[in-house]
Order: C-alpha cells, then sequence, then structure tokens
C-alpha cells in the first residue's frame, strides 16, 4: 500500500510542479505578452527565441533546467533517502516516474488550459539528474542531427527516438537494476515527445518548417498560429 501511495503522491506533485511553463512565466514577466499567442504558438525554448531574442530564452532555459532537475532530486531524496523506499531495488526509478509526470504537466499545465510546451528541454534537464550519460549521448544525437538538417525539430525527435535505446543500452551495460522499468518509462517520454512534434511533422512533409538561425519572426506575423515560409 505504501508503495502505491507513494507513486501516486510522487505523480501528482511532479504534475502540478511540471505544470509551471517557465516560457509562460518568463515571457509574461518580461513582456507582458502570451507566448502560445506568438510565433509557431509553442510554450517553448525554441519559439521564445525565435520571438524575443537570447535573453528571454536564457531565462527560459535556466528555469526550464531548475524545474527538470529540482523534481528529480527532490524525489530521489525524499522518497529513496529521507523515507528508504526502493522500487524494483532501484533508487533512481522514482525519478524517472517524477520525470515523466513532470514532463507531462509541462506539456498538459492544469493552470493554462493544458495548454503548453513539447517537453524536449524539460526532457533533457530531468535526464541530467536522472542519467547524465544517456542524457549525453541524447544531446549527441540532437546536435548532429541539427547540425545536418538545421532543423530543431528533426534533431529533438530524432533525440526522442534514441533516448529509450540509450537508456537500455547503457544500464544494461552497468548492470542497473530496474533498468527494464526505467525504458519503459524512457519510451514513454520519447513517445510523447514525438506525438508533440506532429505539427512539425506536417511542417517538414511540407516543406515549410522553420529552419535553426531563421530571422527572427516579424512582429506583425506573431498574431498566426504558425510561420510560413
Amino acid at each position: 500500500m505504501k508503495y502505491a501511495l507513494c507513486l501516486i503522491i510522487t505523480a501528482l506533485i511532479s504534475y502540478f510542479w511540471g505544470s509551471l511553463n517557465s516560457a509562460i512565466i518568463v515571457v509574461k514577466l518580461a513582456k507582458g505578452e502570451d507566448i502560445r499567442e506568438k510565433g509557431s504558438g509553442n510554450a517553448g525554448l525554441t519559439n521564445v527565441l525565435r520571438v524575443y531574442g537570447k535573453g528571454a530564452a536564457l531565462a527560459t532555459l535556466l528555469c526550464d533546467l531548475f524545474k527538470g532537475v529540482a523534481a528529480v532530486v527532490a524525489a530521489r531524496l525524499i522518497v529513496g533517502n529521507l523515507l528508504d523506499i526502493t522500487f524494483f531495488n532501484d533508487k533512481i526509478f522514482i525519478g524517472y516516474v517524477a520525470g515523466l509526470f513532470t514532463m507531462i504537466g509541462h506539456i498538459f499545465p492544469i493552470y493554462y488550459g493544458f495548454h503548453g510546451g513539447k517537453g524536449v528541454l524539460l526532457a533533457a534537464t530531468t535526464l541530467i539528474a536522472m542519467d547524465p550519460l544517456t542524457c549525453v549521448l541524447s544531446v549527441g544525437v540532437f546536435a548532429i542531427v541539427l547540425a545536418i538538417t538545421k532543423y530543431v525539430s528533426v534533431g529533438s525527435i530524432s533525440a526522442a527516438v534514441m533516448y529509450p535505446v540509450f537508456t537500455i543500452i547503457t544500464q544494461s551495460a552497468r548492470h542497473m537494476d530496474g533498468r527494464l522499468e526505467n525504458f519503459l518509462i524512457t519510451l514513454c517520454i520519447g513517445a510523447l515527445i514525438v506525438y508533440m512534434h506532429k505539427p512539425n511533422i506536417k511542417r517538414l512533409i511540407a516543406g515549410n518548417e522553420n529552419k535553426f538561425g531563421q530571422k527572427k519572426v516579424d512582429p506583425a506575423e506573431n498574431d498566426t498560429p504558425e510561420i510560413k515560409n
């Protein structure tokens, strides 16, 4: 009973914590505007960078970094160390649970009408605290694909696909307990990220997806839900 209760409480707290969207909060405080009504309409780092520039994007990055790492570290410290509760003989499993539900909150935030970001940055920040090696490999895939294609969306999707693959390979190589359960959670995270990129996939097919480094969105175009080239 205590294990089920622990999982439920961790999931709920993580969801409500994740629902605090950094992009929405930063833009609202700095500009008095709603990022979901600007540029591509996505409440995430890339859209903040394109519409408002590097300053707002850096603030969003730092807030999401704190949100992701804090969720995982708090879950592991409280559940694994303070309460001494472990799942599958793996003290980091509860961190994966916290990471998954923080991400669900980020994508479907209860405070903002369930309209949030795509979860790519948050997935990376939670991964830093969960498994640094897998994080490095996944970010490496993102960077390489981005450098080749110039599409942030393609890099994000590629990293999301490889994330669970890297998890099971590296954790199996290290003979870690709970690796199968961790793999299943990362599979859910990766699938969520790919699902949230459906509009990008459609634009890629249509040939009008924005490339990284393109000129910042013109203010006159900010009222449209998508950027058309």
